[in-house]
Order: C-alpha cells, then structure tokens, then sequence
C-alpha cells in the first residue's frame, strides 16, 4: 500500500456499521457443525479432470487445444468467446483426451461440451506472471489479468468479475464494496472454512478489489453472527486498512445480494437495476480469494474450497478441489455410503439441485455436494391444495406473493407474472420451506420464468418479423409512389404536345405543307438517335438472330434437364408450362428475326425516311386498321400452332397468349371502328407539296449527327444498371432467364459501342 493510500484511508472517518431489518426469512437448522470439524484438506488428484467449457454465466468459452495436446497446469485450455464470458484452464498437467459431450452438474441432467485431461501425477506448472506490488498496476491491467484468469463468482451465479469490477472503469462511482461472507444456507461452509484458513490472503484481496474501485469510502464484510471463528481470524488483519467487519443475526437468506445490501446500507435495490447504479459492488468472499491469488500469485482459478457433508459421509468436510474432479471421487474421498433412493445435492438443501450423475465435473460454482440420509431429508410428502394460510408471504425475502405468484403461474398468466414481478423471486425456497401443503412454489416459479423467457424471445422474433414486413411495404409503396410519379409525367408530357399540335392546327397562317412538314420534322427528332449505317443495320440483325437462338438452347436446356429422372431438383408443373411458353415465344422471335435478316440482305428493307413519312402522313383510320391486320395476323399464326398442338401444357399456354391477343384485337376493332365514325378521320395527307416538303424535311434529317460513341456507351450503361436492379428482385425462374438474356444482349452492345469509344 503506498503513503497516498494510507493517508486516504486514514482520513475516511470510521463509523460502527449500521445493521437494517429486512423482510422475511427463516431460521432452518444450520448443521454446518458436520463439516468443520476436520479443518481444511487436499482432494486427492484424480485420474483424469473434465472441463465445461460453461461454468458461468454467459457464453461458453472457446477451446484452444486439441485432441492430443500436453498441457501444463494452470495453461489456458479455452479463451472468452465474448464479453460475457469467463477462460478455462488446466487444473493439473497431463494429455488432452477428448474434447466433446460430457455429463454436467445440471438439474435436467444434460450433457455439455466438456474437455477432458488425464493427468501425467506430475503437477509440472505453467508460466506464471505474479504480482509482487498491485498497487503499481492499473485497474485496467488488473482486470485483464482478472479476465484472463477465468474467475466468475464463486457464490452461486457465476457472473464473471471483471464485469462487475469494471463499473468505476465505465464512469459509475462506487462508494461502497460489500464483501459477501455471509453464507446463509444450511450445510455450507466453505466460506468460513476459506476466512479461518487464509484471513491475511483474503483481505490482501479486497484491497485490491479497492484499488480496482477507485478507493471506495466505505468497505463492508458481511458476516453472520454464527461464524465467531471466522471472524476472530479476520479480526487482526483489518487494523488501519479501512475495512469493517459487519457482523448482524442469523437468517436465511441474508446471502442475496439484495437482502445483504439492504442488510448493511438500508438501500432497497429497485426493480431491473444493479447495485452498481446506486455505487455498490458486491462480491463473494471465495471470489475475493480468487482474485487475490490470480494478482498476487499469478494462479488462474483452478480450484475451490467445496464443503463435502451430510449424514451418508463419514467423514464430512472442507476439501481444497481441483476443478474438474469428478463428483464420485469426492464423495468416495470423504466415505460416502449410497443409500436406495436418496440423491445427491450440489449446493445446499435449500437452493440446490438433485445430481442425476456422479461422473459430473465439480465447477467453479460447486460450493457444496450434500449426501443426506433418508431421516435427514426425507422424500417431499405429495402436495395438497393451498390452504392460504400466508406463511408463504410472511416467509419471502423480496416481498412479492408467492400465493398469487403460484396461481398465476399455474395459469399461465404472464401479464399478472410480470405485474407481480416475479422475476424479484430469488428462487431461495424459503416460502416452500414454510408451506403446510407442501406445494413445490419455486419448481413453478422457475417453470413461469422459463415461460416467459421463451415469450420474450418469440416477441422479439415477431417484432423483428413485423419490422421486416412493414419495411418491404413501405419500400414497394415508394416504388409504386416512383412509377405513379413517371405515369403523371409522360400524362403531363402527353398533354403538352397535344396541346402543342392544336396550337400549329390553329395557327391558320400555316400552309398544309409546312403542317405536315412540322409534323414530320417533329418524329424525325425521336428517331434520329436509331439511325445507323447498313453495315451496324446488318450487325444488329446478327446480333438479335444470335440471341434468339442462343435463348431458345438455352430454355429447351433447362426444361430436359428439369424433367430428367436424374434431376436434384425436378421442376413442377407451373415451372414446366412456364418454360414451354417461353420456349414458343422464343422460337417465334427467332423466325422473326430470321425474316428480317433474310429481308435486309435480299434488299428489301424499307427505307426509314419513308417509314416515318408513311406513319406521319397516315391518317389516324389508316393507323388504327394498321394495327388490326397486325394483330390478327398475330393471333392466326398463334391459332395455327394451337391447332397442330398435341401437349396439354402447351396447349395451355398457347391459349392464354391467344385469349390475350383476341382482348387486344377487340380493342383495336373498337378503336378503328369509331374512328370509322369520323369523316374526317380517313382522310390522309395527299397533297404533293406537303409530300414534297415532308421529303425535303427527311433529307435535312440526314445531316444531323447522330449519338457519339460515349453518349451511346453511357445509355447502355444506364439500361444494364436497370436491369440488374430488376434482375435481383425477381424470383421466378423464367422470368429470371429472360431477364438473363435481355442481360446478354445489353452486354454484348456495350461491348460493341465500347470498342467504337476507343477505336473511332
């Protein structure tokens, strides 16, 4: 301890601790007389020693050895695998022998990854880093040697410490650190037995647990008054080092953190918050042991002291344990007697859990193996019907109804739970110890918190769920807000330019001639980007014939080898008449683009100046006819191939292409009929000035320059870009596939414009 510190403890002026009343409690016997007899022993080193790699609370660590491997006492065997989690290391030197499922301490008897080491009887150390001053560390280099080291609470949770030390370290002032030697349950005495035996290493360990904390103003050790020993070899050690010794009645539980908090500062601790919100930390005295001996002796937390006891020992007692040892080998050590039918308890009668298998590891938490005989506790009498006699509420030690608690967990009710707050249960049994009925409360209690627990997790789950959905909904309504924005424009824009051309018609300065020439000049400007020469002509029609085929191998591919026997995945049947729809309309696109190719090179390709003369010239009846031959030649060649068809499938969609030419057609019909009504709707534009100026007009066309290479390269880069948006929305496979194709067709005319950029 340096001067400054001294001086700092010095100056804290020291008051007689103030005991408070708490509620509840009971006064079962202590029987802890049994195991003290003896003093303090050694287990014996076992054959080999079986590691859980969860011996805490949080996640489980990370093995870092294998199969195979020598280890040395004391190495690290499995790391932290997050922050809440706790190192595992060798207890003793010798071979890694499996690493794998194991039987654990655990009331459902499961089994858990576990590695197991046999042991070489050599006890050949590792490296070891110990600390000859703490003092000249910092709290952080101390806590990371606490976390490296593997220590959790040694009292019953097994919260790992560093992250209750580390409160000061994340800004929260702490002015007061409770020592927790109370040790209230009935049978247990390991931590008496560890203050008898090494009172100097444990106050060396709550100074350092000082000096982590920032120096808090008041250092408490709670004991209770049936510990005299204990406390009369603690008693020398706390002169001038500010600690005080706060001893208060027997009671179980006073152990609890909250009940012991209360017990010593009269703070209650509210509902979901920690003691470190209100500037305490509480930790147990076997903790206080551990850590000293990781700072000062550089020992990672190998071992624990365990209170062997109960009527079918003859020779109960305290043993210093490596961890790991198998449960059998300590109860055989101490003269265990199995008698038919009576289980084995870790932990004490009041808290603890029936062990289902003896080759189950001790672990940093096993404190306690009581092996009572039958007159010692006998089989729990069948319950009766609660007779709401209110033992059980004078009995509790956090103030809730466990008579209300019960009916409400045996209804299910999680709102009530929650409103009766039963997560304040502390489980310590003290309500079914008074219970005339003999109804096992904390059994329902634990199965009511486990209920809820998954509740909670299926509400987050949903929640999540529901957040998902309302996003997609939301991202579909703005896609849909985006494509009802465009429709109004292209409304907007269609509107404008007949507004426009009512504008010219009503101009009645204007010749028929220069009309039509407007008019003309006007398509001329739409079309002036898809001008190219013959030789791009003819390269496009290649293209789109070499598409077309590929497309249709490609499809006719995917469905033989979707209905093959040997398929993985064999497709359905809406996949399968997907596909042969697909297949039939590629095989008329590709005998399209067959005939214009063979059409092109024959020369009859239609100029595209008379193209654009004969649409803009035609009158609006000419137009609408136009397009009911188109259409009805569309639907003859789709009826013929129905005709000739023998597949049912097929059939089908063949039929639905031609009902949905046959809705088309029927409103082409419509449209050239009314128009048909109107006189002056079948009159084209015949006179030969407008004819002329219309063709004058197309040959001024010509000597407009058409799209650069770059412009060319950056409009198929925008269209590729909108396909691929598109492609990774979709989840039909054949829409996928001509999405694909349309994909490759882009590709290979960027290509071509690319090579145009950079070869000009």
């Amino acid at each position: 301890m340096t001067a400054d510190q001294a001086t700092k403890i010095a100056s804290i002026t020291i008051h007689e601790p103030v005991i408070h009343k708490t509620p509840g409690g009971i006064h079962p016997p202590d029987n802890k007389q049994q195991s003290l007899q003896r003093g303090l022993g050694i287990a014996p080193l076992p054959e080999k020693l079986v590691l859980p790699l969860n011996q805490h609370s949080g996640a489980p660590a990370t093995p870092i050895v294998a199969v195979g491997d020598t280890v040395l006492k004391g190495q690290k065997i499995a790391e932290p695998s997050g922050s809440v989690s706790a190192a595992v290391h060798a207890p003793t030197s010798g071979t890694v022998t499996a690493i794998g499922l194991h039987p654990v301490a655990h009331p459902s008897g499961m089994n858990a990854p576990c590695i197991t080491i046999e042991s070489d009887g050599k006890e050949q150390w590792c490296q070891r880093n110990p600390v000859s001053n703490f003092t000249s560390q910092s709290p952080q280099t101390l806590l990371a040697s606490i976390r490296d080291a593997g220590i959790a609470g040694l009292g019953g949770a097994g919260f790992p410490s560093h992250i209750k030390l580390s409160a000061a370290d994340n800004g929260q002032a702490i002015d007061t650190l409770i020592i927790n030697a109370t040790e209230c349950e009935p049978y247990i005495t390991a931590d008496d037995q560890l203050m008898r035996s090494y009172p100097q290493q444990v106050v060396t360990g709550i100074q350092i647990l000082a000096h982590i904390l920032g120096q808090p103003q008041r250092i408490l050790i709670g004991i209770e008054d049936n510990k005299p020993q204990a406390c009369d070899a603690l008693q020398p050690h706390l002169q001038s080092t500010g600690i005080q010794l706060a001893k208060f009645p027997t009671k179980y539980p006073s152990g609890g953190e909250k009940q012991l908090i209360q017990i010593l500062t009269g703070k209650e601790l509210p509902n979901g918050r920690l003691p470190a919100d209100m500037g305490i930390v509480c930790q147990n005295i076997g903790t206080v042991h551990a850590i000293y001996r990781a700072i000062v002796e550089g020992t990672p937390l190998i071992s624990r002291i365990t209170t062997i006891t109960g009527d079918a020992c003859a020779e109960p007692q305290n043993l210093e344990t490596l961890i790991g040892t198998p449960m059998r080998h300590l109860l055989e050590h101490c003269g265990y007697q199995a008698q038919a039918g009576q289980p084995v308890v870790m932990g004490g009668p009041m808290m603890g859990f029936a062990l289902t298998d003896l080759d189950a590891p001790a672990i940093k938490t096993t404190n306690c193996l009581l092996a009572p005989s039958t007159a010692e506790m006998p089989p729990q009498p069948p319950a009766q019907p609660c007779i709401r006699c209110g033992l059980c509420a004078e009995a509790c030690p956090a103030n809730l109804l466990p008579q209300q608690l019960l009916w409400h967990a045996q209804a299910r009710n999680h709102q009530r739970l929650q409103s009766h707050n039963l997560f304040d249960c502390i489980e310590c049994g003290a309500c079914a110890y008074v219970c005339p009925s003999h109804i096992p409360l904390v059994q329902h209690y634990r199965a009511a918190k486990a209920e809820l627990r998954q509740a909670a997790r299926e509400r987050i789950k949903s929640d999540r769920a529901r957040e998902r959905f309302e996003y997609n909904k939301q991202r579909k309504q703005q896609a849909e807000a985006e494509k009802a924005a465009k429709r109004e424009a292209r409304r907007i824009a269609a509107e404008q330019a007949k507004a426009t051309l009512a504008k010219t018609h009503a101009q009645q300065e204007q010749t028929p001639t220069e009309q039509a020439s407007d008019v003309v000049q006007a398509a001329l400007q739409q079309v002036a980007a898809k001008q190219a020469s013959p030789e791009q002509q003819r390269a496009k029609l290649e293209r789109s014939v070499n598409s077309a085929e590929s497309r249709l191998q490609r499809l006719e591919k995917k469905l033989a080898e979707g209905q093959a026997e040997s398929s993985d995945a064999p497709l359905s049947e809406e996949q399968v008449s997907g596909y042969q729809a697909q297949i039939e309309s590629a095989r008329l696109k590709l005998t399209e683009t067959q005939q214009k190719l063979k059409e092109f090179n024959n020369g009859q390709q239609t100029n595209l100046e008379d193209k654009v003369t004969a649409k803009v010239l035609a009158s609006p009846k000419q137009t609408a006819d136009k397009k009911v031959a188109s259409l009805q030649k569309r639907l003859t060649g789709i009826e013929e191939k129905l005709a000739a068809c023998d597949d049912d499938d097929l059939r089908q969609a063949l039929e639905n292409s031609a009902s949905k030419f046959r809705s088309k057609l029927q409103d082409a019909q419509q449209e050239a009929s009314a128009l048909a009504a109107n006189s002056g709707n079948d009159k084209p534009v015949t006179d030969p000035a407008t004819v002329a100026a219309t063709q004058q007009a197309l040959a001024a066309n010509k000597q407009k320059a058409p799209l650069t290479p770059q412009q060319q390269v950056e409009r198929l880069q925008q269209r590729m870009q909108k396909a691929e948006e598109r492609l990774a929305t979709l989840s039909d496979p054949v829409q996928i596939d001509a999405l694909q194709t349309s994909l490759a067709n882009l590709q290979q005319k960027l290509a071509d414009a690319q090579r145009a950029l950079e070869n000009p």
